[in-house]
């Protein structure tokens, strides 16, 4: 049997290298090396009506969900409802299990949610509290807008069985 060729020998030295390393210390390689992805929730909210809550922001054209980046240390949850409550005023609760949504070509991960008003009357009218938020308004599931493509895949996932990740289709 012949000897593993130069560039496994090399690579087996790095690993023995790398586990000696503090947790610390692997966590920044691996970070720097590796591949980054953005992570961030977005939050379908509905009236008790079937409505659904849409915003369109001011660098996109159309229309989407609530929603945005997680900050550093931040849940998925606590994100989701920061974004709601910084981008169109409202206090939500987050119903249910969130899905994730991989989308490995835009490098994003999403979390998705659904949400329902913590109200006790009428829903409100809604109006922008962000200023990269124009237009904020409530659509009939049968007369929905143009939506961007992370929310209609957002929308896909919550009405999918699996529990699983969703892989974002792209054509």
């Amino acid at each position: 049997m012949s000897p593993p060729p130069l560039r496994w020998r090399v690579h087996r030295l790095a690993l023995r290298g790398y586990r000696r390393l503090p947790v610390s210390a692997r966590r920044f390689l691996v970070r720097r090396a590796g591949p980054t992805f953005s992570a961030g929730s977005i939050v379908l909210i509905e009236a008790e009506d079937g409505r659904v809550l849409l915003i369109r922001q001011s660098y996109r054209r159309d229309w989407g969900l609530p929603g945005g980046l997680l900050a550093r240390r931040e849940s998925p949850q606590d994100a989701a409802c920061r974004e709601v409550r910084e981008e169109v005023g409202l206090d939500v609760e987050l119903t249910g299990p969130g899905r994730l949504v991989i989308d490995p070509v835009a490098r994003r991960l999403d979390f998705v949610f659904r949400a329902r008003l913590e109200l006790s009357g009428p829903v409100p009218t809604v109006r922008p509290t962000s200023a990269e938020v124009v237009e904020v308004r409530w659509f009939k599931r049968d007369a929905l807008p143009a939506l961007q493509p992370e929310t209609s895949t957002a929308m896909a996932a919550l009405e999918g069985p699996e529990p699983g990740p969703v892989l974002a289709q792209r054509c």
